[in-house]
């Protein structure tokens, strides 16, 4: 559903340069839901702005289904954000329309695309629990019902992709594994591929794929070992779960990130000595070279 290959992007003025992401690898399978996470600047929201059409990479590749993101003529990325991607946001402002009732809302964007569908819209909000609540202005929602209407609104066109930019970032724990629940059923009902953006390590942990960004750069990705698991731990930040299995990606030419803390731990600076036994490779601080051969005895 997406590949991304050496993806760069670098935002420049006059004056700066800033490199967000510098080769950026990653691919998504149809029907997968997974999560991606990383400290701030470390590229995530400029990921999914690029996936979303909302910004345009500066070099390498990015497809989306059949879009190559690269290539599309300002007709086709209009389409393609109508058809094939749905986007929620942290702030729900950016989501909803205030002087329209939920199911309005919902309705909007199936009329922008020339295809008023109501019962689906009356279904979408049934579906994340807003039965009662549809014919509600947004100022008598609360917050996690908004972000809930967003949801649906995000799916009104029937999109394959959709991309979550902090989904539960602004409501309470409760609200959030509703989202989550959500999240679940539409991926296994409706086939949606769902990539959520967020720096909430328990809410990561309730998918079965988390890739990690550092620096523009793909470095590790957690694997759920059992789906079926859930066991969350609180060993610290990196870590996502006893369910998870931690790997270091390898790109196509060789790279590879590994762990700030694993290098800190061997006093690892910008070199490393590394041998290969036969059955695997080990990575180590370089050796100390016995007197300073400059010194004159």
């Amino acid at each position: 559903m997406i590949e991304c290959e050496g993806l760069v992007k670098i935002y420049q003025t006059d004056e700066i340069e800033v490199v967000a992401l510098q080769g950026l690898n990653i691919h998504v399978k149809p029907g997968e839901m997974m999560a991606i996470i990383g400290n701030s600047g470390s590229g995530k929201s400029t990921l999914l702005n690029i996936l979303g059409g909302l910004d345009k990479p500066s070099a390498g590749q990015v497809r989306v289904g059949e879009w190559n993101l690269l290539k599309m003529t300002d007709d086709q990325l209009v389409e393609y954000k109508r058809k094939t991607v749905g986007f929620i946001w942290q702030n729900n402002a950016r989501n909803l329309v205030p002087y329209l009732t939920a199911i309005e809302n919902v309705e909007m964007p199936m009329m922008l695309s020339g295809k008023l569908d109501r019962a689906y819209a009356r279904q979408l909000l049934e579906w994340v629990g807003l039965k009662e609540r549809m014919h509600n202005k947004l100022q008598q929602l609360s917050g996690g019902e908004q972000q809930r209407v967003a949801i649906a609104i995000s799916l009104a066109n029937r999109p394959s992709l959709l991309l979550a930019d902090e989904p539960t970032g602004s409501v309470d724990t409760q609200t959030a594994d509703m989202i989550m629940d959500i999240f679940r059923r539409m991926n296994k009902e409706l086939g949606v591929t769902i990539v959520i953006v967020t720096h909430d390590l328990t809410l990561a942990g309730k998918v079965d794929r988390v890739i990690a960004i550092r620096d523009g750069l793909t470095s590790t990705e957690f694997v759920k070992r059992n789906p079926n698991l859930d066991l969350l731990s609180q060993e610290g930040s990196r870590r996502i779960g006893e369910a998870h299995e931690e790997y270091v990606v390898v790109d196509r030419v060789g790279r590879l990130q590994i762990p700030k803390d694993f290098l800190e731990a061997l006093n690892i600076d910008n070199k490393a000595s590394m041998e290969f036994d036969g059955d695997q490779i080990v990575i180590k601080s370089p050796k100390k070279l016995e007197g300073n051969l400059n010194e004159k005895k």
